[in-house]
C-alpha cells in the first residue's frame, strides 16, 4: 500500500510539472503594458535566437521605403522599436484603412452590450433612405454586409456616403467590393447607443487598453491617428482575441469570426481584417479573383489590418508576433495591399527564422 501511494505521488508530481496550463515554467506569460504608463517591457533579439546580422538590412529597407514607425512585439514585449525620417515615439500618424478594424471591433462591443445585432438591417438603426437603392434592396443590407464589404452598393463612385452616392449594383451578399460605406457602421453604433461615435469608442476600447489618439475628419471618413505604440496595443489585443490582461474587451467568438473568412466571395477577408493563407483573394477596386495567398512570404495564419500608403498591423498567432509599420507609401500610392508587404516579409523572415 505504501509503495502504491509513493508511486501515485510521483506520477502526480510529474504530471503537475509537465502539464501545459499556460503557467508552466517553460512558457512565458503574455505581457501587457500597463494602462496610463509609458513603461513597456522589452526582450532582446539574442534571447529569441533570431538572426542579429539581418537586423540592419531590415532597418535599411524600412528607412528606404519611407517608414516612420516600426515595432515588433513577441508575446507582448517589444523586441524592435525604430523610428525613421524625422519621426519619433511621441509623434502621431494616420491609420488610414487599417483603422477599419477599430470600427469592426467597436461594432462587436456594441453588439455584446445589446445595443445592436449585426444580422439586422442597417435601416433598423438609420431609417430608410440612407441609400438611393430601392427600399426593397436597401432593406437587404445588414450590418454584417457592411462589416464584410458585401453591401452590393456601387464602389466606383468615390468616398461620398450621402444617399445619392450610395447606389444599388447588386443584391447584398452577392458581390464583394471594398467600399467606404462601412463608415455607416459608426452611425449605427452612435444611433443604437445614444452616444457619439468618438465617446463610445474612447470609453469602450481606447481607454481600456491604454491607447492614445483621436479621430479626425478627412473628407467623408473619420480617420484614426495615434503614435506607433498605440497601434501596437491594438495589435496585442488582436493577438489575444479581444482579451486584455484577463479582461475580455470584445467577445471572443465575435473576434474569431472577425479574423475568419466572412463570406464566400473573398476568402481573404473577415470583418475588415485581411486574412493570409487562403486559396484566393480579391483586392480593392477590382472584381478579379487572384489565386494563391495574400502575402506568400508571410505565415499562413497571419491576419492583418492594411491601410492606404502601407499602414500595417500584422498579427501572427503561431509566432506570438505583432508587427506594426507606419509611414508614407513605400512605393506608389495604394489602397491596402502592395508589393511592399511581400518584400517586407522577406526581410522580416531573415531576422526571425
Amino acid at each position: 500500500m505504501k509503495k502504491i501511494s509513493l508511486l501515485f505521488i510521483l506520477i502526480t508530481s510529474l504530471w503537475s510539472c509537465n502539464s501545459d496550463d499556460g503557467n508552466s515554467s517553460n512558457e512565458e506569460a503574455m505581457y501587457f503594458p500597463p494602462i496610463g504608463s509609458s513603461t513597456w517591457e522589452t526582450k532582446t533579439i539574442a534571447s529569441l535566437g533570431w538572426n542579429e546580422t539581418q537586423v540592419q538590412p531590415l532597418l535599411d529597407y524600412l528607412e528606404l521605403k519611407n517608414t516612420k514607425g516600426f515595432i515588433i512585439l513577441h508575446n507582448g514585449k517589444i523586441v524592435m522599436e525604430n523610428y525613421f525620417n524625422g519621426h519619433s515615439a511621441t509623434d502621431t500618424w494616420y491609420w488610414a484603412s487599417a483603422g477599419k478594424t477599430l470600427t469592426a471591433t467597436v461594432t462587436g462591443i456594441a453588439e455584446q452590450e445589446g445595443y445592436l445585432n449585426i444580422n439586422n438591417k442597417v435601416s433598423d438603426y438609420l431609417g430608410t433612405g440612407w441609400t438611393s437603392a430601392p427600399i426593397a434592396k436597401e432593406n437587404l443590407i445588414t450590418n454584417k454586409h457592411l462589416l464584410t464589404m458585401s453591401s452590393g452598393l456601387n464602389d466606383a463612385l468615390g468616398d461620398d456616403v450621402s444617399p445619392a452616392n450610395l447606389q444599388y449594383v447588386a443584391d447584398a451578399g452577392t458581390r464583394w467590393a471594398y467600399h467606404n460605406v462601412y463608415v455607416k457602421l459608426q452611425d449605427v453604433v452612435a444611433a443604437s447607443t445614444g452616444q457619439t461615435w468618438t465617446n463610445y469608442f474612447n470609453t469602450k476600447l481606447r481607454d481600456r487598453i491604454g491607447m492614445t489618439g483621436f479621430w479626425f475628419q478627412s473628407g467623408e471618413n473619420r480617420v484614426y491617428r495615434s503614435n506607433t505604440r498605440s497601434m501596437a496595443r491594438f495589435g496585442l489585443l488582436a493577438l489575444n482575441l479581444g482579451n486584455w490582461n484577463g479582461n475580455q474587451i470584445i467577445d471572443n467568438s465575435y473576434f474569431r469570426n472577425s479574423t475568419s473568412t466572412s463570406q464566400n466571395l473573398n476568402l481573404a477577408y473577415g470583418y475588415m481584417w485581411w486574412l493570409n493563407g487562403k486559396s484566393s483573394y480579391r483586392l480593392p477596386q477590382t472584381q478579379f479573383q487572384f489565386n494563391g495567398t495574400l502575402i506568400p512570404n508571410a505565415p499562413n495564419d497571419m491576419y492583418c489590418a492594411l491601410g492606404k500608403d502601407d499602414q500595417k498591423i500584422y498579427v501572427v498567432p503561431s509566432k506570438k508576433l505583432v508587427i506594426i509599420r507606419m509611414g508614407d507609401a513605400a512605393d506608389g500610392t495604394n489602397f491596402a495591399l502592395s508589393d511592399f508587404d511581400n518584400e517586407l516579409w522577406q526581410k522580416i523572415n531573415a531576422v526571425i527564422n
